[in-house]
């Protein structure tokens, strides 16, 4: 079964066509990052998921249920982390917890709840006194209550540092290993790289790419970089690997070469330096982020 499956979905707002004839599928057990430029429909798709906004045409299912006609059953089943999450100023960290619980019919204990996301010791804190990272571990804990078949979090690491952000990962790899679906949404596009099985990218409000990020750059054709540290380098060497096929530019930044090339070349590329003389002593492989691949598909070159 599939945990989330959109077909033919489009929204429309007046003259604005924010989703036009989405059809997206997001498998059991996989973390999947739905990316996008600002105004693309990421939000609009997301509230159709939860049913706070209904599709102009088109069906969307969330763990088999449809998400309109099913929608109580559809929020039991789901942990949301929304962009933009607003506390409650005057309760504490952990009455929000107890209210998410209690929301699910579940029995988590609450303090468990927080001390996984690291609050635990700000439980009885007015949330009013959270900073903003602090804030965005609430929700992730508010989230996770009742042990959900389905996350969607939406910017998730916003206001984190860098250990706060890898903490939210790890929880993510926790979820999935016991069995959740995650459907994950950020600007970050290093967190997405480091931790979604696939992406899709929607640009204008249409699916624009849906891949592994190995995939996507394979479909775009994108660039590998060597960076070869190199000691002696005889006369002509660099000239004959600009000659080889798949080589599209060569750099020299003192004992450093970059070597643009496709990535069937990179063995050409060694050889040929070694066969002319030159010490190889190290070398490492650098290829297109994320990012690249988002700017290719969302600037329309892919």
């Amino acid at each position: 079964m599939t945990a989330i499956e959109l077909h033919g979905v489009s929204k429309r707002y007046g003259d604005v066509l924010a989703v036009d004839d989405l059809a997206l599928d997001v498998r059991e057990g996989e973390v999947f990052g739905f990316l996008g430029p600002n105004g693309a429909g990421k939000s609009t798709t997301i509230n159709m998921l939860l049913d706070f906004v209904q599709p102009t045409s088109g069906t969307v299912e969330v763990l088999g249920h449809d998400a309109h006609e099913e929608s109580v059953r559809v929020r039991e089943r789901t942990g949301v982390l929304p962009e933009g999450f607003d506390v409650y100023d005057r309760l504490t960290g952990r009455k929000h917890v107890e209210l998410a619980v209690d929301s699910k019919g579940a029995s988590d204990d609450p303090d468990a709840l927080l001390e996984r996301v690291g609050i635990e010791e700000a439980a009885d804190r007015k949330a009013g006194t959270y900073s903003k990272g602090m804030c965005q571990r609430l929700a992730l804990a508010m989230a996770l209550a009742g042990r959900p078949d389905l996350l969607i979090l939406d910017e998730p690491s916003t206001g984190l540092d860098p250990n706060g952000a890898l903490e939210m990962r790890e929880i993510v790899r926790e979820e999935v290993e016991r069995g959740a679906s995650v459907f994950f949404s950020s600007h970050i596009l290093g967190q997405v790289e480091a931790v979604c099985d696939r992406v899709g990218i929607l640009r204008e409000g249409r699916l624009v790419a849906e891949d592994s990020v190995s995939g996507l750059r394979e479909t775009v054709g994108a660039d590998t970089t060597l960076r070869i540290t190199v000691g002696e380098l005889p006369t002509g060497a660099l000239d004959r690997v600009r000659a080889l096929d798949g080589v599209m530019g060569v750099e020299r930044e003192g004992s450093t070469l970059l070597v643009a090339a496709e990535d069937g070349s990179k063995t050409a590329v060694l050889s040929t330096l070694e066969s002319e003389g030159a010490e190889v002593r190290d070398f490492e492989t650098e290829e297109a982020s994320l990012e690249d691949l988002f700017r290719a598909y969302t600037e329309g070159t892919a």
